[in-house]
């Protein structure tokens, strides 16, 4: 966002009584600058909120009043012809309404009341759904193909469900086509906060600059710093008070001026932020790998299939290897050790070593049957990281480039920016799967290690 938009967007913002003032009738014309101010965060992907002065954990440092919430029964509300047309169509899910209600106003252009906040917003996202059919084989990992393809047949099929409403409107014809779709149906998913009166959530302006880190108990914080604070009882970072009408955000931790402010929305792997947000991170604690199982261990166990996963630092999940090892059992014994087994115990050391070995191999056999290796997938990295520097063709052609990477540019002008971030985030993904995998075999050797000294 150019200057110029961000301070009018701000001062827009002031004029509905977004602050980040504890006074509430603090007159600014701005309405950050007291706790938070916008700055640039490269590694962190751009744009964010710095802490304007040292922040101590559970202060207010933003609130965001009802009245600048965007929500589907507002827009409606305040659109008779939307409201009209809505009620003809009874079975659009919540997030497909507010989709409309949302292209409703970016065809009304500068005429809508929320024209400034839409102007700011990204012109595209990089959520699985806008992956194309390249981009989605990029990600090489089956689980991860299969995610990507449901995305795209949900948006499609969603897309098509609406796309009678949105002509009916008499949208633009660019908006209504199935990119200006992903275009809103992709904010709705990755903008939107939880309201307990709309399940589609809310856009809430400002609020949505917040970049994400994963939920990590007392990070950064001492036992001093809990006893000196006075809601360390706070569970979220943000949410909705009826009490003063707003939405509310509080720090997480201590910040001192300068440090980006962080919100945690959730627990996500790398797979599910590329889903619903576009973008994983560089180091993810709650990320995982899940692994092909031999169909007999799922009728083993009584855990969720999701439950059955290797952690990002290698160790295999409570249930994962709890349920290898009852079926690493003969037959005729699983039935005696079955307690043993599911209450996390070694049940042998023959069948833990049996246990550890078809993790191992497994693991193996995955890394080996991919069309990149760890290594191949780092180089790649850096072939992408080379392009987005060129400037043009003739300096891409000075890039020693991969047969996959010649691929893409063989498919995308090389000024398709975007298609390039999709590329380097399935690259990306299947590089830390594949890392988790390797580490898995390491943890599954020094555990045969530490059974077996000798």
């Amino acid at each position: 966002m150019e200057e110029a938009n961000l301070e009018s967007f701000l001062e827009w913002g002031a004029a509905l009584g977004i602050s980040d003032s504890p006074i509430s009738d603090n007159p600014s014309s701005s309405c950050l600058g007291h706790s938070l101010s916008v700055s640039h965060f490269p590694e962190a992907g751009g744009r964010g909120l710095a802490a304007a002065r040292d922040l101590r954990k559970g202060e207010l440092v933003l609130r965001v009043p009802k009245a600048a919430l965007i929500t589907s029964d507002r827009l409606i509300n305040d659109d008779p012809m939307l409201s009209s047309a809505f009620g003809n169509y009874p079975l659009l899910s919540f997030n497909q309404i507010l989709s409309v209600a949302l292209l409703n106003e970016a065809n009304k252009g500068w005429s809508s009341s929320w024209y400034t906040y839409l102007k700011q917003l990204p012109r595209s996202y990089d959520l699985l759904a806008s992956f194309d059919r390249f981009e989605i084989e990029a990600l090489q990992i089956d689980d991860a193909i299969w995610t990507a393809e449901k995305a795209v047949r949900k948006e499609e099929k969603e897309w098509e469900e609406a796309t009678p409403l949105l002509c009916e409107l008499n949208f633009k014809i660019r908006l209504t086509t199935f990119k200006a779709w992903l275009w809103a149906s992709a904010t709705v998913s990755s903008r939107t906060m939880h309201i307990p009166w709309d399940s589609a959530g809310c856009l809430c302006p400002v609020g949505d600059f917040f970049n994400y880190a994963p939920p990590q108990e007392n990070l950064n914080n001492s036992k001093e710093d809990d006893l000196l604070d006075g809601n360390t009882d706070r569970l979220t970072d943000a949410g909705f008070d009826e009490a003063v009408a707003s939405y509310c955000f509080y720090a997480k931790r201590n910040y001192v001026k300068g440090d980006q402010v962080l919100l945690s929305y959730g627990t996500y792997t790398n797979l599910e932020l590329l889903e619903h947000y576009g973008f994983l991170l560089q180091e993810n604690p709650n990320d995982k790998a899940f692994i092909p199982l031999e169909s007999e261990m799922y009728s083993l166990c009584s855990w969720p299939k999701d439950s059955l996963y290797i952690s990002k630092n290698g160790k295999p999940s409570f249930a994962l290897i709890s349920t290898v090892r009852l079926w690493a059992t003969p037959e005729r014994n699983r039935r005696l050790v079955k307690h043993i087994a599911f209450s996390g115990q070694v049940i042998s050391e023959e069948n833990e070593g049996a246990a550890i070995e078809w993790i191992t191999n497994k693991c193996r056999d995955l890394l080996t049957g991919f069309p990149s290796s760890i290594e191949e997938d780092a180089l790649v990295l850096c072939m992408i990281d080379e392009i987005e520097n060129c400037s043009g063709e003739r300096e891409v052609s000075n890039v020693l480039l991969s047969d996959e990477i010649r691929n893409f540019l063989e498919r995308n002008n090389v000024r398709a920016r975007r298609s390039i971030c999709r590329l380097k985030l399935a690259v990306e993904w299947r590089y830390r799967y594949k890392n988790i995998l390797s580490d898995c075999i390491s943890y599954c050797s020094c555990t045969r290690m530490l059974d077996n000294p000798t």
